[in-house]
């Protein structure tokens, strides 16, 4: 009998053969389509990991899903990610209809407010990745960027090294 608290043994006994199954299948698929599968480097590789998880959990928590279904449903995933990516990185248009472009939010320890407004971003929430980075003036800080996969980068100054202008290819500085 299963309720909220217990599962019957054949239940837990489907669970342990799903997972075993499920993440031996997640490797392959993963060994064959390469290590950007689970690299966080587009809001659209962030979104296919998500998905991902919600159909290994489907697959392992419900026993009415086939691992067969849950395969295919992974496989099907993990190639349209592959794909994208593929025209991502050959088609330019692709990349600039489909990928947001990281965006410019500090520079030389002064916001630029039309950014933080057109990104939706607030102050506060830079102060406190500028605490994470150990920022302990806004002197120090060369730049800050809001990637395209929405973690925050902080560029802060070190002995005598400026910021290499390569180092922001890609990054937008005034929103349009």
């Amino acid at each position: 009998m299963e309720n909220w608290l217990f599962a019957s043994g054949e239940i837990l006994g489907k669970v342990v053969l799903s997972i075993v199954a499920i993440f031996t299948i997640i490797i392959i698929i993963t060994r064959i389509s390469g290590l950007r599968t689970f690299a966080k480097m587009s809001s659209f590789d962030f979104a296919s990991t998500i998905a991902i998880g919600s159909i290994l959990a489907s697959i392992v928590l419900n026993s009415n899903q086939s691992i067969t279904k849950g395969a295919i449903a992974l496989g099907g995933i993990i190639l349209f990610q592959s794909v994208f990516s593929y025209c991502k990185r050959n088609y330019e248009w692709f990349n600039n209809l489909f990928t947001n472009k990281p965006m410019l939010l500090m520079e030389n320890g002064e916001f630029i407010l039309q950014n933080l407004r057109k990104t939706n971003v607030d102050p506060k929430d830079i102060y406190a990745k500028l605490r994470e980075a150990n920022v302990k003036d806004k002197s120090e800080i060369l730049a800050v960027v809001l990637e395209s996969t929405g973690d925050i980068s902080v560029l802060h100054k070190s002995k005598d090294i400026g910021l290499a202008k390569e180092i922001l290819t890609g990054v937008q500085k005034q929103q349009d």
